[in-house]
């Protein structure tokens, strides 16, 4: 009989053999299914990696336009104003206060392509025009401090009596000035004080002047006369110094002299930067405490290119705009 369990499909009459595993349909394997409808993990990372991306390099270029901006931005400089003060039966504005500026000065430092603003005394109590800016806000808005020449500091300045009428100086400036140069050195400003302003430099740490040189000083050269800023004599430098390593100049330079008054007895954290060669009158003086606070008993502004052998004084120009830009942050 016929077994009915054999496989018909078989007409060759050969035993049937069975399919290799690998052969075999393969199941189809169960497709994963988002939860919730939410996407797979990791599809969305890209995207929000890219943003991340895109916003920090737009603060970097801000951050660095900034910087930009502030390193190349033109240095503002200011300078203390001279004061002519009303004098009885004088002709034009006997009752107004005068406050200017040398334009030596100011061209000397605009040479160095930067702005030079005066400073004007401030009047916070004024009846007629009474205002809240203090010399505070300029330290703060301004990058560095010129102080001119001018009168002479008062005796009363540093605590002495005037011991002659003509050397009385000028005591309203002195506390315009003093309180101007506080408020720079204060806001870690640079300062650079020129012949008058040398002097107030030292007063303005506790120290002395000499109120007249030819008196005080007997063996002391001329240090002004009627040939005003055609008057020279020669520096020496201390070993080291500041200004020394500022400058490449001769063993002795030649600086002009206009002065009657100069630094006695030195203030607190001043220090000597250069004397008269011919008779030890202190010439450049440092507070050594910031980064840069000068004062230069001589006139630079009144080196001319043409004048051979005077003292090439844009060094210490560049050293003080230096420290204005260095400053600024």
């Amino acid at each position: 009989m016929t077994d009915l369990n054999q496989d018909t499909a078989n007409t060759t009459g050969k035993p049937s053999q069975p399919k290799p595993e690998s052969q075999a349909a393969p199941e189809s394997a169960p497709t994963a299914k988002p939860v919730n409808n939410l996407p797979a993990p990791g599809n969305d990372e890209q995207p929000w990696r890219n943003m991340v991306n895109v916003v920090a390099a737009r603060m970097l270029a801000l951050s660095n336009k900034t910087i930009r901006s502030i390193t190349h931005r033109t240095l503002k400089i200011g300078v203390s104003a001279r004061i002519f003060h009303p004098e009885p039966g004088s002709k034009g504005l006997p009752s107004k206060t005068l406050q200017y500026l040398e334009e030596s000065i100011a061209h000397w430092v605009m040479s160095r392509d930067v702005m030079v603003f005066m400073i004007p005394s401030v009047n916070t109590n004024g009846l007629i025009h009474p205002s809240n800016i203090r010399l505070r806000d300029y330290a703060k808005h301004l990058d560095g401090l010129v102080l001119q020449g001018g009168a002479d500091v008062a005796p009363e300045s540093y605590s002495q009596q005037v011991t002659r009428s003509e050397w009385g100086g000028d005591r309203a400036r002195d506390m315009y000035e003093l309180e101007l140069l506080h408020e720079f050195i204060e806001a870690g400003k640079p300062l650079l004080g020129i012949c008058r302003g040398c002097q107030l430099l030292n007063v303005a740490f506790g120290g002395s002047l000499y109120q007249d040189i030819a008196t005080e000083v007997p063996a002391a050269i001329s240090h002004v006369n009627e040939l005003y800023d055609k008057n020279f004599h020669h520096l020496r430098f201390n070993e080291g110094s500041t200004l020394a390593r500022l400058l490449s100049h001769p063993k002795t330079p030649r600086v002009n002299s206009i002065h009657h008054q100069s630094v006695n007895t030195l203030g607190r954290d001043i220090v000597v930067e250069a004397f008269s060669a011919d008779d030890n009158i202190i010439e450049a003086i440092r507070y050594r405490k910031s980064k840069f606070v000068v004062g230069l008993q001589w006139h630079p502004e009144f080196h001319q290119a043409e004048q051979s052998g005077l003292l090439d004084c844009t060094p210490i120009l560049d050293g003080f705009l230096r420290a204005a830009r260095e400053t600024r942050f």
